[in-house]
């Protein structure tokens, strides 16, 4: 009797964690509207939103009208495809209403994928057709194969989570779509006869949204991976294998990047941390926590040069890095079954494989991945290739060229901008005129470079109309410096500025920055415009402060202008010229 209680609660309590493990993955939709959103440019915020919303939406109603009944249902066709039916709609009383809410989530998944490869190029419309057909068709039959009792099931092949079924599929058709969609404006630059010449960074918005959307994913991930799990032995081992491989993996780019590129790379360290949990995806219940650490470590360099590969090979414009992330981490996830399962991890008995290559099992594990992920991979290509070829034959994949310059939150949605209300820089916390007394001045630096060399980080350009005695400074200079140029102007004696938010866009050459391994010679650069009407001062001796003030010796020190002031009116007492500034110098 005691036993039979303890079962039923024990089935109980796994089958709620069955079903927050659901709501964890489909919280994963945020991390991945998030991420794709700031690695992308602010005029497709609200386009990436919608999209990724409606991948869930519509891939429900797909599944429920058929999705569910391909994957779930009874083996036909010798277990290609499951058994179509409306017992959702007819048997509704003895439904699996868990099993089709948990699968659905897992299928909007692989729907998102697509929709970062595709970003800020692609028509609405035709993405949410896409959407329809993967959610209805690609996704439900192969997952069917391995997850829904298929013949690859039957064979042995091994994917516990979805590095196969999930992201290797999302990412081929990720590819698929990006390929024939062509790259963004900008992206490539190409020589008469067509050839690239150069690969262009297109650096996203919102580092800090992408990072977000990161660490959502990653929370995500352990109901994604450990949702299925039935015993707690197994669901601790999912949840060490789950941590340990991102982590290695994102450390392995920090370390690689900062190598290669002289500084640890942020984009491609977001990434990595995704690409170690799509490897570890196939294998986290069957592996240990070493073979999670080498998994990982694989990731965080194949990462890095997917990215390179898709921009510099085959010149694949992929916005978020989807192809590096979900295709070929998949398919090394999917491979290190083969490699790294042990009978040594408490979910290998369930499981029903044999140890990988590295444990002394042999080939014969490894010969099933690469089997049934063959077939899964032709799948999908073939059904890629149709799916955009019609979408692109009739109602065409991608909006115009004046749309993608404009941006697809105006053009596609009506929106004039997705941060309505935001500024684009907040420097709300600088703007009192109190001295600052801990800002350097870099007057030292100043002094000992040479006086062409200062004219030149500095430039300063004069209005040569003839001089009224009054005279406006504007002052462009990096926004770091604003506290040490406003201690500057306050030593002098000026007591009123005007400053306003500005982007400063220039080719920096020799700059060197970078952005996922694309040296950046070309971006909006946050400035800062300070204006400043004197008469009694000196404009010889506001040019000078500036000048120290600004000088670092580096690109982008900022300019100086000086424009002749015909005339002065205060609205408050009528007073002009040199009267009206009495009291503000």
């Amino acid at each position: 009797m005691t036993s039979e209680i303890f079962d039923a609660i024990h089935g109980e309590v796994y089958g709620v964690w069955f079903l927050i493990g659901a709501a964890f993955v489909f919280w994963m939709q945020a991390g991945f509207a998030m991420c794709e959103a700031g690695f992308t440019r602010a005029k497709n915020a609200g386009n990436i939103i919608m999209k990724n919303l409606m991948d869930f939406c519509i891939g429900t109603v797909m599944w429920f009208i058929c999705g569910a009944s391909l994957m779930l249902g009874e083996n036909v066709l010798n277990g290609t495809v499951g058994a179509f039916s409306f017992d959702v709609f007819t048997n509704y009383a003895n439904f699996d209403y868990s099993a089709f809410v948990f699968n659905l989530v897992f299928c909007a998944t692989t729907a998102t994928i697509v929709s970062g490869s595709m970003a800020e190029r692609t028509k609405f419309s035709s993405y949410c057709i896409y959407s329809a057909i993967i959610s209805a068709l690609i996704y439900p039959i192969e997952a069917h194969w391995t997850w829904g009792g298929g013949f690859l099931a039957e064979f042995g092949f091994h994917d516990y989570a979805g590095s196969n079924c999930i992201h290797m599929v999302g990412g081929i058709c990720a590819f698929i779509g990006a390929w024939m969609l062509g790259p963004r404006i900008g992206k490539f630059v190409r020589d008469k006869s067509g050839k690239v010449t150069k690969v262009n960074a297109i650096p996203g918005h919102n580092l800090v949204i992408a990072a977000l959307g990161v660490f959502i994913l990653w929370l995500g991930w352990y109901g994604f991976n450990g949702a299925a799990a039935t015993d707690i032995e197994t669901l601790g081992s999912v949840f060490l294998t789950t941590t340990v491989a991102p982590a290695v993996a994102t450390v392995t780019t920090m370390l690689f990047t900062w190598f290669r590129y002289g500084k640890p790379d942020v984009s491609m360290c977001l990434n990595a941390s995704l690409a170690g949990l799509v490897a570890i995806t196939a294998p986290c219940d069957v592996t240990d926590c070493l073979g999670a650490a080498i998994i990982g470590l694989v990731a965080g360099l194949l990462v890095v040069f997917g990215v390179w590969f898709t921009d510099n090979v085959v010149h694949v414009d992929d916005p978020v890095g989807a192809v590096a992330v979900h295709m070929l981490n998949g398919i090394w996830g999917t491979i290190a079954v083969g490699l790294f399962a042990t009978a040594s991890a408490p979910g290998f008995a369930s499981a029903g494989i044999m140890e990988g290559l590295f444990y002394g099992g042999g080939f014969a594990q490894l010969g099933k991945q690469f089997a049934g992920m063959g077939i899964t991979i032709a799948w999908t290509v073939v059904m890629g290739l149709i799916v955009f070829t019609l979408i692109k034959k009739t109602v065409g994949l991608r909006v115009g060229e004046e749309e993608e310059i404009q941006g697809l939150d105006s053009t596609e949605h009506g929106l004039a901008s997705s941060y309505s209300g935001f500024a684009i820089m907040d420097v709300s916390n600088t703007m009192t005129m109190d001295i600052n007394e801990n800002t350097s001045l870099g007057i030292e630096d100043y002094d000992e470079a040479s006086a062409a060399r200062r004219d030149a980080a500095v430039p300063v350009v004069v209005d040569p109309t003839p001089s009224t005695g009054i005279s406006k400074v504007v002052i462009i200079a990096r926004l770091s410096r604003y506290d040490a140029l406003k201690k500057a102007m306050n030593d002098l004696g000026v007591t009123g500025m005007t400053v306003t938010q500005v982007m400063g866009c220039g080719i920096q050459k020799g700059a060197g920055d970078r952005y996922r391994g694309v040296e950046v010679d070309a971006t909006l650069l946050p400035k800062v415009k300070v204006e400043v009407v004197v008469s009694k001062i000196p404009v010889e001796k506001v040019i000078e402060s500036a000048k120290k003030t600004l000088y670092t010796g580096h690109i982008g020190d900022g300019k100086i202008f000086v424009y002749n002031v015909a005339k002065v009116v205060k609205i408050r007492t009528g007073e002009e010229d040199m009267a009206a500034l009495q009291d503000v110098e």
